[in-house]
């Protein structure tokens, strides 16, 4: 079989990024151009900002990321671009890229949702078994999912409020920490102990989530402690928080593992890159002799490898675009 190499692109969120994928397992090239700097200063990311960047940076990315592959435009069988969901402005750059190269190129054009991508990411480290359980956690969802083939998804359960990345970026806040928060959280987690109580989620036997209360009950804590001039020990408190927040998400895998008997199971979106919440699903894993996968590091977080590795069962399908779509901050799994 002739093998498929796809031009991607990534730009919903602050990081511009184009990769070129193989078969939708080998990464022949990866470029991210990230903002982080920038939007650190203003303590998270600016819409105006991030798009502003993405169009002057994009064609360089573009530059860089063919020189890495040593392929020509011959050689590129496709374009694929994440269309939704993200920051609409971010989006726009991106999408508008993939069309122009789509169309001067004269290749097919690939629309993929940007949570997907985060779900394929897996199969950058191995090919993903069906049927399987997707745990997906990152700034915008929360959700569980099973998938008994290539975008075939059954959403179990989603967060009934903030998503877990949402949560931990505001606790970074109000602790004091700099942009981006949940790395951060962690980090100061490391050098603590669970000495605050603080209050479960819901506790039912559902498979949604909730994290709200969690949040509210961290920032009320350090406001009171700050209005008696009692000194917060943060890295306790990162603690307590982090071990209440990673309870929840295994304690719902759980549920599902014994309800549903499936042996496969993925974690996707950018908090899957944390430590904590990887030993503890895999601590679960291995007592229900479950085969877990979870991205490397590089592709945990934003990135157009992701989008690359999404787009291939989707060319194999021959599902293309027109070059009038358009993009969309908010969209389902489909």
């Amino acid at each position: 079989m002739k093998n498929v190499n796809i031009l991607a692109i990534e730009s919903s969120c602050d990081e511009t990024s184009m990769a070129i994928i193989r078969n939708g397992c080998e990464v022949v090239s990866l470029t991210i151009l990230t903002q982080m700097d920038t939007h650190a200063q203003f303590g998270g990311v600016v819409p105006e900002i991030a798009s502003r960047m993405h169009t002057e940076n994009i064609t360089m990315v573009l530059d860089e990321t063919l020189k890495k592959s040593g392929l020509t435009k011959d050689e590129i069988d496709a374009v694929a671009v994440t269309y939704a969901p993200g920051l609409l402005g971010s989006l726009l750059v991106g999408l508008e890229c993939a069309k122009a190269i789509a169309f001067t190129w004269n290749k097919p054009l690939i629309k993929v949702n940007h949570t997907i991508g985060h779900i394929y990411a897996n199969n950058l480290v191995k090919k993903m078994q069906f049927p399987l359980l997707a745990l997906i956690v990152s700034g915008g969802h929360t959700d569980m999912v099973i998938m008994k083939d290539d975008y075939k998804f059954e959403i179990l359960g989603s967060t009934l409020d903030d998503s877990i990345g949402e949560v931990y970026d505001k606790v970074a806040r109000v602790l004091g920490l700099k942009y981006p928060g949940g790395p951060n959280v962690e980090k100061m987690a490391l050098n603590g102990s669970c000495t605050y109580n603080l209050p479960k989620p819901v506790n039912d036997n559902t498979y949604n989530f909730s994290f709200s209360g969690l949040k509210s009950a961290v920032i009320n804590l350090v406001h009171n402690e700050e209005q008696r001039n009692n000194q917060i020990r943060k890295e306790d408190l990162a603690c307590s928080f982090q071990t209440i927040a990673v309870d929840e998400l295994t304690r719902k895998v759980e549920l599902a593992l014994k309800n549903t008997g499936i042996k496969n199971m993925i974690v996707a979106g950018g908090v899957s890159a944390n430590k904590y919440l990887r030993n503890q699903i895999q601590e679960l894993c291995n007592k229900y002799n479950v085969d877990l996968t979870v991205p490397n590091l590089v592709y945990c977080t934003d990135n157009a490898a992701m989008i690359g590795a999404a787009a291939y069962p989707l060319y194999l399908k021959k599902e293309f675009s027109k070059l009038d779509i358009n993009a969309s901050s908010q969209s389902q799994l489909h």
